[in-house]
């Protein structure tokens, strides 16, 4: 480790194309974008928003446990990527599509998302050929994403992994880790982390034995939304902007 300075229910899906033009609207960390539909696709849980150049990197990105593909976390920070040029792809697993009908169901264990993980890989692989495909997400959705990174790494599917508040353990509960598989992987994999994140603080991850394919971006005073203290003197806004930048340098770098 090293520090860094397909449900068949949900909304309808959109691809989109065009840069977005976006303004920061202070310190809940939103920002406004304009964006123009261009076509609608076939997976009912997936959207996917592409930047001009149709061969940029595509970052695919499943949600945490309690919160859809279009949570304010995830729009907030899909938008910061697209402003930086990349391509955004986002997906909902079966039990959170579900809930939009009014079928509320638990999440699942996290290996039982794997296969439906898989299933989004395959879908926006068959769609964009050209384009390397990132995954990850936010905390659950990222957590899958670093259990199926391994293999799918492996069979050139994706070129990384970028993780989002990834929940190490449960809150208030360190020794329950959630980390076996990521000290031997082998994909390159960027954690981005609140400092205070209850989930796995600093002082706590920097003393787990990750392995040396992944790397960790500190968001300072972050929780797990990455949100600081007023005290800390630090915003939402800045920190969704540096996780962003983060993600945009760490994609740049690492392009297979």
């Amino acid at each position: 480790m090293s520090e860094y300075r397909p449900g068949r229910a949900g909304c309808q899906t959109i691809e989109v194309s065009a840069k977005p033009h976006c303004t920061d609207t202070g310190r809940s960390g939103a920002i406004g974008c304009s964006i123009e539909p261009t076509m609608v696709i076939l997976m009912p849980n997936l959207l996917i928003a592409m930047a001009k150049a149709k061969t940029t990197p595509i970052l695919l990105l499943a949600h945490g446990a309690g919160a859809p593909m279009d949570s304010p976390f995830l729009e907030n920070f899909s938008a910061r990527l697209a402003a930086r040029g990349f391509s955004v792809a986002r997906f909902e697993f079966d039990y959170m599509a579900q809930r939009r009908h009014g079928r509320r169901k638990p999440p699942p264990r996290a290996e039982a998302l794997m296969g439906e993980y898989a299933a989004a890989i395959a879908e926006v692989r068959t769609r964009h050929p050209k384009s390397a495909i990132w995954i990850g997400g936010k905390s659950l959705g990222g957590r899958v994403a670093s259990m199926v990174a391994a293999a799918q790494f492996a069979a050139e599917n994706i070129s990384g992994c970028v993780c989002l508040g990834y929940p190490f353990h449960p809150p208030k509960q360190p020794d329950k880790l959630r980390t076996a598989h990521l000290e031997a992987l082998e994909c390159p994999t960027l954690i981005v982390q609140g400092e205070r994140d209850p989930f796995g603080t600093r002082p706590e991850v920097e003393g787990y034995a990750l392995s040396d394919s992944i790397q960790i971006a500190w968001i300072g005073d972050g929780d797990h939304d990455l949100k600081p203290r007023a005290k800390s003197g630090r915003t939402v806004g800045a920190n969704l902007d540096a996780a962003a930048d983060a993600a945009a340098d760490f994609v740049t770098s690492r392009r297979r």
